[in-house]
């Protein structure tokens, strides 16, 4: 804190608040940079043909 104080005087308030939210989002961004980099292989697995034999038929029930 005590460092923080010389830089706020510096370079001013409104830098030093936005360079803190900076830092507070870089670890949302990199989970989004993450997200968006695995969505080919998450398209893939989806859009993969479905055999018959690994599909359950559903059962109809009548409602009396």
């Amino acid at each position: 804190m005590e460092q923080l104080i010389p830089f706020i005087s510096d370079v001013g308030f409104p830098i030093v608040v936005t360079l803190y939210l900076l830092h507070r989002i870089e670890a949302k961004l990199d989970t989004v940079v993450q997200s968006i980099q695995g969505l080919p292989a998450r398209l893939q697995e989806s859009t993969e043909p479905v055999h018959p034999a690994n599909v359950k038929q559903n059962s109809i029930r009548e409602i009396n």
